[in-house]
């Protein structure tokens, strides 16, 4: 006569409900989104969009890229990122708030090897700028929260690059581009890609134009492959580094 314990199957229910609490727990608390609803909610059709586009097979090897729209623009950032496979996230006029916010839904299905991030929408020289201190914490979270995904991977933090359009700020935009350098000292395997010199002129004073589109705010085609160079750059540095 066969016998029945039901015991056994409370036991795993109660096993997979603590290691769900434990999960939990260890996430990182986020900064506070109040000040952001509005914007936040703005972007809800986007992220619904990325969000059901899915990897035939999650691969462990993949390299995702999140961010604003030079990210969202980068059609060609497979054959600019080869030999890396890439899993692409972008959208509009992404704010490192919003992005804290959305990201567990963009990240939540994919696997990855490292993260490429680019947000260059925080401080432009308009009067809801946040300051270069608000710019770092906001990174730290969205640096801790992928690392929580994917506790070994490398977080790429790539800087925000001198535009024409925004180059009255540059400035402002520069001591924002330390305070992400700064955030990313403080973690491991978080690290900073710094483009911008690749994007100014010898002197220093301007921006050169042949590598933006005529809004003179996204990457032209030339710009693009500046830009990737260095990112892969970056990625094949770090990666090396890392591997035992």
């Amino acid at each position: 006569m066969s016998r029945s314990f039901p015991w056994i199957g409370m036991l795993a229910q109660c096993w997979l409900l603590l290691a769900s609490l434990v999960a939990w727990a260890d996430l990182p608390t986020p900064p506070d989104f109040t000040p952001y609803r509005a914007e936040i909610a703005g972007w809800e059709s986007d992220i619904s969009k990325l969000e059901a586009i899915r990897e035939p097979t999650p691969h462990r090897d993949s390299i995702l890229v999140v961010g604003s729209s030079s990210i969202r623009l980068w059609e060609s950032v497979d054959a600019d990122l080869a030999p890396y496979r890439v899993i692409r996230r972008g959208y509009g006029g992404a704010k490192y708030s919003d992005l804290a916010y959305y990201l567990p839904r963009l990240i939540e299905p994919h696997a990855y090897r490292a993260a490429v991030v680019f947000v260059g929408n925080d401080i432009t020289g308009g009067a809801g700028d946040k300051s270069p201190a608000e710019l770092g914490e906001w990174f730290g979270y969205v640096a801790d929260r992928l690392h929580h995904h994917e506790p070994e991977a490398q977080v790429l933090c790539v800087d925000v690059r001198p535009t024409p359009l925004r180059f009255q700020a540059w400035s402002d935009i520069a001591a924002g581009n330390a305070a992400l350098k700064h955030a990313c000292e403080k973690r491991d395997r978080t690290h900073y890609v710094d483009t911008s010199n690749h994007f100014l002129t010898e002197d220093g004073q301007s921006v050169k134009l042949s590598l933006y589109r005529e809004d003179n705010l996204h990457l032209s085609a030339e710009g693009y492959a500046v830009w990737s160079e260095q990112i892969v750059r970056a990625l094949d540095r770090v990666l090396s580094a890392s591997e035992p």
